[in-house]
Formats: C-alpha cells, sequence, structure tokens
C-alpha cells in the first residue's frame, strides 16, 4: 500500500508540475504584477494558487461522476483530452506560450489572482482535460492520495517559482524563461502523445472485445 502511495505520489508531482507549465506562468505572472510592490505580488500568488488547488480538486474528483452524466468513456475522453493538450504542447514548443493565455487583460483589474492567473493561465483547457483524466484514472485510496498530494505538491512547486520570479527573470532574461517553456512544452507533448495513445489502445481493446 504505501509503495502504491508512494510510486503515485512521485509520478503525480512531476506529472502536475509539468502540466502546469511553471516558466510560462512565472512570464505571464512577471508581465502582469510589473510595477507592484513585493507585498501585493505575495497576495496575488496566494490568492492564485489557493484558486487553483481548489479547481484542481474539484476537477480531480469530478471525472467518473463527470463521464457517467454525459455517457462517454475514459478512454475517449483521454482521445480528446491529450489531443489538446498536446495543441498547447505544441504551442509553448513553438512561442513559449499556451495558446489559450497568450495575451494580458486589456482592461484594468483589481485583482487579476484568480483571472487570469489562476484561470486561465496556471489551470487553462488543456489543464482541465488532463486532471480529469488523471483523476479518474485512480481507482484505489492509496492512489488517489497521491495523486492528491501530488496535485498539492506541484502547485506549491509553482508557487515557490513565483516566489522567486524575480531573481529567475533577472538570471535567466526573458529568453531564459522563454527557452525553459520550450522544454516543458517538449515534455508535456510526451504526456499529451502517452494519454492519447492508452486511450486509444483503450478503445481497441474495447471494441475488440465487445466484437
Amino acid at each position: 500500500m504505501l509503495q502504491t502511495f508512494f510510486a503515485t505520489y512521485l509520478s503525480s508531482s512531476i506529472r502536475f508540475l509539468f502540466l502546469l507549465a511553471p516558466f510560462f506562468v512565472v512570464t505571464m505572472f512577471l508581465a502582469l504584477t510589473r510595477g507592484d510592490d513585493t507585498a501585493h505580488k505575495h497576495k496575488v500568488i496566494h490568492r492564485a494558487c489557493l484558486s487553483a488547488l481548489i479547481l484542481g480538486l474539484a476537477l480531480f474528483f469530478a471525472g467518473p461522476v463527470l463521464f457517467d452524466a454525459i455517457g462517454i468513456t475514459l478512454d475517449s475522453f483521454r482521445i480528446g483530452a491529450g489531443s489538446l493538450l498536446f495543441l498547447t504542447a505544441i504551442s509553448l514548443v513553438t512561442s513559449g506560450t499556451r495558446n489559450h493565455a497568450t495575451g494580458l487583460p486589456t482592461e484594468d483589474r483589481d485583482d487579476i489572482a484568480v483571472v487570469p492567473l489562476a484561470i486561465p493561465i496556471i489551470i487553462g483547457p488543456a489543464t482541465i482535460g488532463a486532471i480529469l483524466v488523471y483523476g479518474a484514472e485512480l481507482k484505489t485510496l492509496p492512489e488517489m492520495a497521491g495523486g492528491v498530494l501530488g496535485l498539492i505538491t506541484g502547485l506549491l512547486a509553482l508557487a515557490a517559482l513565483l516566489y522567486l520570479s524575480g531573481y529567475l527573470e533577472r538570471g535567466l532574461g526573458k529568453t531564459g524563461l522563454n527557452i525553459m517553456s520550450k522544454i516543458s512544452g517538449l515534455i508535456l507533448s510526451a504526456m499529451a502523445a502517452e494519454i492519447v495513445m492508452t486511450g486509444i489502445a483503450g478503445f481497441i481493446r474495447s471494441v475488440g472485445l465487445a466484437g
């Protein structure tokens, strides 16, 4: 049981960290909070990560209920979510940005922590689909506990990078952050391919058994 928990926790932590595209989030955070004082930036980080955590946990447990309600299989959703995630990965590799969150708000906002930082910059459409899939894949209690803690760990790592965003900008520069986003996109594309191929393999097996 403990072995299953730790294995799931480790793999989930790595998955969620790359799924959140941390260096892209850091770039957008720097642009959104340019000129703000440190105290305000920390407040934004707290609210954004807490909002992302609440949404992430809701999505994590909503998968099976949602799939049953709309009458689709997990394998079908794997193919759709994996394809959307692959498009996001391509966008990160080619331009260093996510295709759904490339611009900044045109109007002044009193609070940018929830929108657009938490949604859709941290958790966008592709991330939503992937979390639904990962949550539905985990069946036993140790696996689910490992998955939840993996999500929390991924968000804590993202929060740490956001706290260090000023140092990262000075150390890596915009070019360095862009390169790191591209590397994250490459890993994300492999994760997307795995989700799609798992869905296709499951679909083929189900058709074969039905036949």
